[in-house]
């Protein structure tokens, strides 16, 4: 089974790794991905957060200075959420790209609204970085 996807984008003026380095260190979620984390904390080598959806681990692959910043979802209920993340090179710059997939049972307002947050914690990650170039 296959789900639908979306792509969603933004161009930072920042190298890669820069963008990599800040974005794939789960301590740096409340800065920039308000969708998933309100606030976050390390316990046990786990990190935890409190976000809309409640209490959930958020887990991150292995190769974030690589750019690949894919991290797991894990609902109090065990039910894991992959969100492919991905930080490229774009000329001087850096382009991240999430992939947002639909999920059986999300209807359409729910893919719209899960696209907007997405959407809005791009933006939030790219102001940072624009605001240390002031």
């Amino acid at each position: 089974m296959t789900y639908a996807a979306l792509h969603l984008s933004t161009s930072i003026d920042a190298s890669p790794a820069e963008v990599a380095a800040f974005a794939g260190d789960p301590a740096n979620l409340p800065a920039w991905a308000a969708g998933l984390s309100n606030g976050i904390r390390e316990a046990a080598g786990r990190w935890i957060t409190d976000s809309p959806m409640g209490e959930v681990e958020v887990r991150f692959g292995p190769h974030t200075e690589l750019g690949i910043l894919d991290h797991d979802v894990i609902f109090p209920d065990g039910t894991i959420v992959h969100n492919p993340v991905r930080v490229l090179a774009n000329g001087t710059g850096a382009e991240v790209v999430f992939t947002l997939y639909r999920l059986p049972g999300v209807d359409d307002a729910e893919f719209d609204r899960d696209a907007d947050m997405v959407r809005a914690d791009l933006a939030r990650l790219r102001a940072i970085f624009e605001a240390n170039r002031d």
